[in-house]
């Protein structure tokens, strides 16, 4: 391994509190390490310091001579232009279009995007992309990424996880990754940093690995607080048991670990949930009978059955557009059936905790202890009756926010607040739409603690897979205007994604005007093999440079040789990207 950045006795501040202090550590190649910790512990400013954007108020950064640091900070700054000259800038088509990772980049980015929009016209989600595709296209030996996932639905995320897995060879490259997705941390990270009270703590593994780590570290050293050590456990047991692939990547002993949680129940009691739901809510919940929606005579969801019942924890996947937002308001009846029926319980109470905060605006001068009392005086989590003040705890406010005023919380902390006015408001069916925007991972521990106890039926919308497995018990997909039950749940859908099962588009798209179902295949598979072929001529390629530059300067006939085989394969390389473009063309104009 050789060193890229380092950072020695790093010092950074505010006019009101010091970030970091006294922070040694660096990056090496091969690294792939996620950062955590609570928001506004400083995980940004440390990528930032290491980037050489903010400068550190002591100590100094170092970086090897012609490293290449490649930053997705959270301002998403394009240059004016199009879509397209974002990502690749002025090179030409057929360069760009000749690039394996740019075409991948742009397929699995910016699919729906119209690369000759202004970029002054995107939504902020389409910024996002696009920021992020213009750094995956460049060459950058060390990548800085600070919330990466924010906008990507579930298969954006996975696309992103297979790409960084890939961009590398192995013990080539760094990467450093800020992200409050547990699920894309455990599948790209191999170390972890936890950011708090000034320092780095350093953890080997991924997300699970660094979960267990914690307890441990947090066990010995007896400073958490029990509440902590009782959250961190339950999350530990359900990590154990949950599906083996997320065990899969630490590299430290468990047996320590395996006796922490002998005697940990699962997270849920799903009997005693279901038994309590029924109670407050009868048999009866919200019934979906043949029905379809849609805006302006054009159809979203189309003949859709679904009988939700009580104590039912059902997750909700499908891609961006497909229409999730649409059957959540079937359910909670803001958007009236175009065909067909929505029957409601008569003791139905729905609450719907939605992707905004406007809900906050009206007691953004009010303080946080004063919003809470005014509700409710209690709330009964499981079996225990909490007063206010002791479920803002429960959730993680700490006594000094608990006379902040609402406006001047950070969005984590509204996102915190929202919540706990939606459960305070007493609704039976909770819908919880992309609850995991503005959150950490402590935060979001703290969030599933709570709905482990809350009896009620409970649906989630999210593109965080690691939130849908810990709190639901079941999952469907809603694509191409139909609801469809997942019994294998998020690898299920991601299989079926993969098969073109899910996304059912128009017959006459999917064929073309000239193609044939087997001529469209046909070419796929000719792409895919001369992707293959380039891939494999420009690593053939790198080798006979390096040859060419290791081979003896004297020796003309075994150096003209050397030369002779780059000539030719680049010569191969050009007519293998004639024919890629000639049937990329083919297959997009069909």
């Amino acid at each position: 391994m050789a060193h890229l950045v380092g950072a020695e006795r790093v010092r950074f501040e505010t006019p009101t509190r010091v970030i970091l202090d006294e922070l040694s550590l660096g990056l090496e190649t091969g690294d792939r390490i996620g950062v955590v910790g609570r928001n506004g512990e400083g995980k940004s400013t440390l990528l930032g310091v290491l980037a050489g954007t903010r400068q550190p108020d002591a100590g100094r950064v170092t970086a090897r001579n012609g490293v290449r640091i490649g930053v997705l900070d959270q301002a998403d700054r394009l240059a004016p232009g199009t879509v397209l000259q974002a990502v690749v800038g002025d090179r030409p088509e057929h360069e760009w279009a000749g690039d394996r990772r740019v075409r991948e980049v742009l397929s699995g980015l910016l699919h729906g995007v119209d690369p000759d929009a202004d970029v002054e016209s995107l939504s902020g989600g389409q910024r996002r992309r696009v920021a992020l595709a213009a750094l995956l296209t460049g060459d950058a030996d060390v990548l800085l990424l600070d919330e990466p996932t924010n906008h990507l639905d579930i298969e954006g995320v996975r696309w992103l996880a297979a790409h960084l897995d890939d961009r590398w060879p192995a013990g080539q490259g760094a990467l450093v990754v800020v992200s409050h997705d547990r699920w894309f941390l455990d599948a790209v990270c191999t170390r972890m940093w936890e950011v708090h009270d000034r320092v780095v703590d350093a953890f080997e593994g991924g997300y699970a690995a660094y979960v267990l780590q914690r307890l441990e570290r947090d066990r010995q050293a007896r400073s958490m607080e029990e509440r902590r050590q009782n959250l961190l456990r339950k999350e530990l047991a359900w990590l154990r048991r949950g599906a083996p692939a997320r065990t899969s990547k630490p590299k430290f002993r468990i047996e320590a670990a395996n006796e922490l949680i002998a005697d940990v129940p699962p997270p849920r009691d799903g009997v005693q949930l279901h038994s309590m739901a029924v109670a407050r809510l009868g048999r009866d919940v919200v019934d979906l009978v043949d029905a379809s929606a849609g805006y302006g005579g054009a159809p979203v969801l189309e003949h859709v059955e679904w009988r939700i019942a009580p104590g039912e924890r059902t997750g909700i996947l499908g891609r961006n557009g497909a229409g999730k937002s649409t059957l959540l308001g079937l359910v909670d009846g803001t958007i009236a059936p175009t065909a067909g029926r929505v029957k409601q319980g008569k003791t139905v109470r729905v609450r719907r905790l939605t992707q905004q905060l406007d809900e906050l605006a009206d007691v953004a001068g009010d303080r946080v202890l004063d919003v809470i009392g005014r509700l409710r005086t209690g709330y009964r989590v499981g079996d225990a009756e909490l007063a206010p003040g002791q479920l803002l705890e429960r959730l993680g406010f700490p006594s000094a926010q608990l006379s902040t005023r609402v406006g001047e919380l950070s969005g984590g902390w509204k996102r915190r607040l929202q919540l706990l006015l939606v459960l305070l408001d007493g609704p039976n069916v909770l819908i919880l739409d992309e609850p995991t925007n503005d959150l950490d991972t402590d935060m979001l521990t703290a969030m599933e603690d709570v709905l482990d106890t809350w009896p009620g039926t409970l649906i989630v919308v999210s593109h965080d897979r690691y939130l849908i497995e810990r709190v639901t018990d079941q999952q469907y997909a809603v694509a191409g205007g139909r609801l469809r039950h997942l019994p294998g749940g998020v690898d299920e859908y991601l299989s079926l994604e993969d098969a073109e099962t899910v996304v059912v588009p128009d017959a006459q798209a999917v064929a073309g005007p000239s193609l044939s179902g087997s001529e469209r295949r046909d070419l796929e598979k000719q792409l895919a093999s001369l992707d293959r072929r380039m891939q494999r001529l420009a690593t053939e390629t790198r080798a006979d440079h390096d040859a060419l530059a290791a081979h003896d300067q004297s020796d003309y006939v075994g150096l003209e040789a050397i030369a002779g085989r780059i000539r030719d394969r680049e010569e191969e390389r050009e007519t293998l990207e004639l024919e890629w473009l000639e049937a990329a063309e083919r297959l997009e104009s069909a």
